[in-house]
């Protein structure tokens, strides 16, 4: 994510950052402290980035912004954004579109290329499977060419340094990488290849709708829009009637089951459930079990088997309780 703005952006040049979530905010953080001339767009959490709000502050700019940073697949909110729209705005102004595709890549369609996207970037720990360590930036021959003229100083983050490297042969890495990381990836990308991407996309679909069926099985309500296309993280409103913040210690201590609270002002307010790579039905199930038996322990009541029954009801309608990967 740094790169993105460490070759695009020199201090006092324009740049915009929509935001609705606490991912999104760290990429207003990182122009601020790159001194960027930054207009930050606030949406409320919960909520989908607006298309026709960022076409308007675009419009407003006295200079137009060399680019536009945005968030795929706002965890702390489970919202999935519509790049494709964000992005054909950003065009419109002659800005490069950053996408932070951290969780979203490789479980939420981003055909980059097809889309015309100029920066998307990614970790290896969410939907790639692999241990943190590994960042990447895929960057179109226009951001090359806006990060050709940028004369600050870079060094570890050029991108140019990064492609000459690339371009040798054999090709080489302008730094010592993490190898081992490296080969964790590559046996997770065969993974992905041999389920074939659509089957990942199709079994992320499947989980989420689980998990969402099973959430609303418990009798809570579900946080954001109703998005088929949320397939990253199912989060959850947890009751008034007990202390939230003690949900995920509780489920992790006691059950053996790790799902993530809320952060910042959602702090103790919500369940967040991931179901991004390695997951299966089986992890579904038992989540929506812990967390069922968790909601109980602490003073709220839940009808037994409530949640871990309403997902299994969407595996059964779809003759299907597929495993991590295939």
């Amino acid at each position: 994510m740094e790169s993105a703005v460490a070759n695009l952006v020199a201090p006092g040049e324009p740049a915009v950052v929509a935001s609705a979530g606490k991912f999104g905010e760290r990429w207003a953080e990182l122009c601020e402290a790159y001194g960027a001339d930054t207009t930050h767009l606030e949406f409320e959490w919960g909520t989908k980035l607006d298309p026709e709000g960022l076409d308007r502050a675009l419009a407003q700019l006295e200079r137009p912004a060399r680019a536009v940073y945005v968030t795929q697949s706002e965890t702390s909110t489970g919202v999935i954004n519509d790049v494709r729209a964000l992005n054909e705005v950003a065009l419109a102004h002659d800005s490069v579109l950053c996408v932070d595709a951290v969780s979203g890549l490789g479980a939420v369609e981003l055909p980059q290329d097809e889309w015309g996207v100029d920066v998307v970037v990614a970790g290896s720990q969410k939907s790639l499977m692999c241990p943190p360590g590994l960042a990447f930036a895929s960057v179109s021959d226009r951001a090359m060419a806006r990060a050709a003229g940028n004369p600050r100083g870079r060094y570890y983050l050029d991108w140019a340094r990064t492609a000459a490297g690339q371009k040798e042969e054999p090709p080489n890495s302008a730094f010592t990488p993490a190898v081992t990381l490296f080969r964790a990836l590559d046996v997770a990308l065969n993974l992905i290849f041999e389920e074939g991407l659509e089957n990942v996309y199709a079994r992320h679909a499947l989980l989420a709708r689980a998990a969402r069926a099973g959430i609303d099985s418990l009798g809570l309500e579900r946080f954001g829009p109703d998005d088929e296309g949320a397939n990253v993280v199912t989060v959850a409103r947890l009751p008034d009637d007990i202390e939230g913040g003690k949900v995920p210690k509780l489920m992790r201590d006691t059950y053996g089951v790790t799902i993530a609270g809320g952060q910042g002002h959602l702090k103790g307010k919500i369940a967040r459930i991931a179901h991004c790579g390695y997951y299966g039905a089986f992890d579904i199930v038992v989540a929506l079990t812990a967390l069922e038996m968790a909601l109980r322990d602490l003073g709220h009541e839940v009808e037994p088997g409530a949640g871990a029954a309403g997902a299994q009801r969407v595996f059964a309608e779809a003759g299907l309780a597929p495993e991590p990967v295939g």
